[in-house]
């Protein structure tokens, strides 16, 4: 199964910011459209990634508060990327190997999508449930040996 398949029946609406959006607003976001991740552009070309475990860690260095800095100081750079036609088994090896639960889709230099650890464990799901469904159908109509078969 290749990201593109997931990016189909999940939708691809985006949510992204700026480096310089405050903190404030971002997390505000976040919270509105209950997502756990921000995408981070910057003229055009995808620069960070803000995640939950970013707004945590600020809230954490604060003291209990977001602070007045912006997406910029906070954010992770050089996210770990995918394209459409990455397989969903490496995406799940990436994502594990490297503490990520969200990951950028690309295509070149455009983003099409953000893929999370959910959106992977649901889509590998789905589809050994699929094949386990299948498995049982075809053991239960199996043929009985007939006479001088066996």
């Amino acid at each position: 199964m290749k990201v593109s398949e997931i990016l189909k029946v999940k939708g691809n609406i985006l949510y992204t910011v700026t480096p310089d959006t405050p903190m404030l607003e971002a997390v505000n976001t976040m919270a509105a459209k209950d997502i756990g991740s921000l995408v981070v552009m910057e003229s055009g070309e995808l620069i960070g990634m803000l995640t939950f475990r970013e707004v945590m860690k600020t809230v954490h260095a604060n003291g209990g508060a977001i602070g007045d800095a912006s997406v910029r100081k906070h954010m992770g750079y050089d996210p770990i990327t995918v394209t459409l036609e990455t397989d969903v088994n490496d995406v799940r090896r990436l994502m594990l190997e490297r503490h990520a639960r969200y990951v950028p889709v690309m295509s070149d230099k455009t983003l099409m999508g953000v893929m999370s650890f959910y959106d992977v464990a649901k889509a590998v799901f789905e589809a050994q449930s699929f094949e386990n469904k299948m498995l049982k159908a075809y053991i239960r109509d199996w043929p009985e040996t007939a006479p001088g078969d066996e």
